[in-house]
């Protein structure tokens, strides 16, 4: 078996921490339990470049007890959970490409790895894969029941292509899914995003003001947490209907340029470039804290941080860049080199949020081998009845319970004829 690691030595410890993610997971539990009964994805080889971490290990783990022939590369060079890696391979013999920290050409040299596969399905965070497909690797379209996509970043990119003509194949966009964006992106980028600040800084939260860029899910989570922990939230937007939602929601809205001068800490989720620019970094005090919990690094405009410092960043703590701005002697600080700051620094999602989403992602992998050549060549919203199966399933774990409507409710809900 091929693979690459840190170090397979690392594996028990991996092993321990899967296993507490299970704990954690009943949704996906449940799940694999159909899965093995039903072996939907014999004889199939799927293909994953996603964060490898604990709960990601438990979603491999269930499409394999389906049958399916897995394999996973990283989808951030900082997200890696090297013993995590090395228990899929020591335990599961699941070929994992994935080192904490890997450069660039050895990203894609994993990415090009998992590809060499010849996967029937692909699971995407960021669209890496698809979009290496689609680039260099066009020889395999043809073998492809679809794949499917994690994060809204992603799913920017998969749509654009739909809409150019482009995308060669169906596409689930579990991002979509409420069981989703509703909860992982809220509860879970919230509050992980929070952890991995605190662990890169030890700052204290209580009274300072964060601003936060943009006001979807992720940022809505991310705000909310802050709040929570005392500090000033400030909203920056560019959607009108976005930042009405902010400004009822209690947080101050204003332009880029007026928050930089009075943030203490920034953090973007906008999936956009630059949210950071050159001209805010001029604006910015001493000691302010840059912090992206969007799919890429480039949401902070990297080259322009370090053309406005005297010199090299000084690494002042593990997972902070110290920039001291020529014009005026600020310090500004960017924490784990602008990638997903709560992957980097933290764990990221806790296990009972991502349950929901992997959840999705297993389900929606179903259903493409279920619709195989039925679905056309655009991105597809997981079904509705699936979400609901999800929440039901997760609602039943936590011991809650619901009504159900009855046969006359029913009835009036159904009938035009009925009224006041």
């Amino acid at each position: 078996m091929d693979f690459d690691v840190k170090n397979v030595d690392l594996a028990p410890g991996g092993r321990h921490r899967i296993d507490w993610a299970e704990l954690e997971m009943p949704v996906l539990r449940g799940i694999q339990k159909r899965f093995k009964d039903d072996r939907p994805f014999s004889g199939l080889r799927v293909s994953a470049c996603m964060h490898v971490t604990t709960e990601t290990a438990n979603l491999m783990v269930s499409l394999q007890a389906g049958g399916a022939d897995v394999m996973l590369c990283a989808s951030n060079p900082l997200s890696t959970q090297d013993d995590v890696a090395a228990s899929l391979v020591s335990h599961y013999e699941i070929p994992v490409f994935a080192i904490k920290g890997e450069d660039n050409e050895t990203y894609f040299k994993h990415l090009n790895a998992v590809l060499d596969h010849k996967p029937h399905i692909v699971m995407d965070d960021g669209a890496d894969l698809v979009s290496t497909i689609h680039k260099n690797r066009r020889d395999l379209i043809g073998n492809m029941y679809g794949g499917t996509e994690e994060t809204t970043t992603g799913i920017i990119r998969l749509r654009s292509m739909a809409r150019d003509g482009a995308l060669k194949f169906p596409m689930m966009a579990v991002n979509d899914a409420l069981t989703k964006h509703m909860f992982d992106n809220r509860y879970g980028t919230g509050q992980s995003t929070m952890d991995g600040i605190v662990r890169a800084t030890n700052v204290l939260l209580a009274g300072k003001t964060v601003v936060v860029a943009g006001y979807g899910w992720c940022s809505r989570g991310i705000a909310m947490r802050a709040r929570g922990l005392g500090a000033n939230v400030v909203v920056t937007e560019v959607d009108p209907l976005k930042a009405l939602e902010a400004v009822m929601d209690g947080y101050r809205v204003m332009p880029m340029n007026d928050a930089a001068p009075i943030g203490d800490i920034f953090v973007s989720a906008t999936g956009d470039i630059h949210v950071f620019d050159k001209h805010h970094f001029m604006l910015m005090k001493d000691g302010a804290l840059l912090a992206n919990s969007g799919h890429f690094d480039v949401e902070i405009n990297k080259p322009a941080l370090r053309e406005l410092a005297v010199s090299d960043p000084k690494r002042v703590r593990p997972f902070v860049e110290q920039f001291t701005m020529k014009h005026n002697g600020h310090r500004l600080n960017l924490l784990g080199e602008g990638r997903l700051i709560n992957l980097a620094a933290a764990e990221g999602h806790p296990a009972s949020v991502m349950d929901m989403s992997f959840a999705g992602q297993a389900m929606a992998a179903k259903y493409l081998v279920d619709h195989k050549g039925e679905l056309d060549n655009r991105v597809y919203t997981v079904p509705a009845e699936v979400d609901q199966e999800i929440a039901s399933i997760k609602l039943a774990a936590m011991g809650i319970k619901i009504d159900t409507l009855t046969e006359e409710q029913v009835t009036y809900l159904d009938s035009w004829e009925e009224g006041t």
